[in-house]
C-alpha cells in the first residue's frame, strides 16, 4: 500500500496561500498563524502566494485587504508575493508533461453524471483519449498515495475510493484545477512544509501523489511534510470560510486576533496587552511553538 514518506528535510520553506474570495476571518488567521510560527520556529523562511485562479469565485481588492491584514498582524513574508494567474505556463508545462507520459486522459462526465453513477468519480472516460472542446483533464492514477503521516494528525488513512480517484488538472471550462496548481507552485518553489487548515487534509493525498509524479518524472525532489491544523466553528458549528460569510478580522483589534488564534492553536500565553508590541507577542508564541510543535 502506497504510503507518502518525506525525505530528511532540507533547509525549511514554508507558505500560506490564500485565495482572493473575501478577507481573512478568524478560522484563516489561525491557518495563516500557525504557518508563520512553525517557519519562524524552524528558522526557516516564510512566503505568501495568493491563489487567484478561479476568477467567478474572487472579490475584486480582496487580495490587497489580505496582504493589508498580514502586514497589521505582524505578519511578514519574507520573499515578494506571488500570483498563481501568472503561473499559466508552469501549469501548462506540467499538464504536458504528464500527458507525455500518458498519465492524463480527457473526461466529459458532468458533476450530476458523476454523482449519479456513485459517490467518486468512477474512471468512466479513461479510454477517451480525444475530448471535444470543453472537455476537462483527469489524472491516470495510478499509483495512488493512500496513507500519510501528518504532524497534527498522526498516521492518516484515506478510503480507497477517494485516494484511488482519477482527479481534476484542468477543469471544463478551461480554468486550472486546484490540485494542479498548487502542488506545481508549492514544487517550483522549493516548499518543505505545508501548514493549513484541516478540512484540505484528505486532499493532500491527491497533492501528495501528484508530487511524487513529479519528482518520479523529474528523478529528483522530497515530499513535503504536513501539519493541518484545527478549524474554527462558527455558532451554526459549521467551519467558518468566506463562502459561510464569515466576519472579516479588523485591523484595529490585532492583538485580540491574535491571541484567539494562539489559543485556537493550543498555545498558553499572557494576553498581548503585557508586551510592547505585537512582534514581541509573536516572538513569544514561536517559543512556545517551538517548545511544542517544533
Amino acid at each position: 500500500m502506497p504510503m507518502a514518506t518525506p525525505a530528511a528535510v532540507p533547509s525549511y520553506r514554508g507558505r500560506f496561500a490564500p485565495s482572493p474570495s473575501g478577507p481573512l476571518h478568524a478560522g484563516s488567521l489561525v491557518a495563516a498563524l500557525g504557518s508563520y510560527l512553525d517557519a519562524r520556529a524552524h528558522h526557516g523562511t516564510w512566503l505568501v502566494r495568493i491563489e487567484d485562479i478561479d476568477p467567478p469565485r474572487e472579490i475584486a481588492g480582496a487580495a490587497d485587504t489580505i496582504l493589508q491584514q498580514l502586514e497589521s498582524h505582524g505578519l511578514y513574508w519574507d520573499e515578494p508575493v506571488t500570483w498563481q494567474s501568472q503561473n499559466s505556463p508552469r501549469y501548462l508545462e506540467r499538464l504536458q508533461q504528464l500527458q507525455a507520459a500518458g498519465l492524463t486522459y480527457f473526461c466529459t462526465c458532468t458533476r450530476a453524471e458523476i454523482k449519479a453513477r456513485g459517490n467518486h468519480y468512477d474512471g468512466f472516460c479513461r479510454n477517451l483519449q480525444h475530448g471535444p472542446h470543453g472537455a476537462a483533464i483527469r489524472l491516470l492514477n495510478l499509483q495512488p498515495i493512500q496513507q500519510f503521516h501528518d504532524r497534527w494528525h498522526g498516521n492518516v488513512q484515506l478510503a480507497p475510493e477517494l485516494a484511488n480517484e482519477d482527479f481534476v488538472l484542468r477543469r471544463r471550462d478551461q480554468l486550472w484545477a486546484y490540485q494542479l496548481a498548487v502542488v506545481a507552485d508549492d514544487y517550483a518553489s522549493g516548499i518543505t512544509d505545508i501548514v493549513r487548515g484541516e478540512d484540505l487534509l484528505h486532499a493532500s493525498g491527491w497533492q501528495l501523489t501528484l508530487w511524487q509524479i513529479f519528482s518520479q518524472l523529474d528523478q529528483g525532489g522530497s515530499l513535503p511534510r504536513l501539519a493541518h491544523l484545527p478549524l474554527i466553528l462558527g455558532e451554526d458549528g459549521r467551519k467558518l470560510s468566506k463562502q459561510n460569510h464569515a466576519t472579516p478580522i479588523i485591523a484595529a483589534n490585532a492583538a485580540e486576533n491574535l491571541h484567539m488564534a494562539s489559543k485556537a492553536l493550543g498555545l498558553k500565553l499572557p494576553h498581548p496587552s503585557e508586551y510592547d508590541s505585537l512582534q514581541a507577542y509573536l516572538q513569544i508564541a514561536v517559543h512556545a511553538w517551538q517548545g511544542k510543535y517544533a
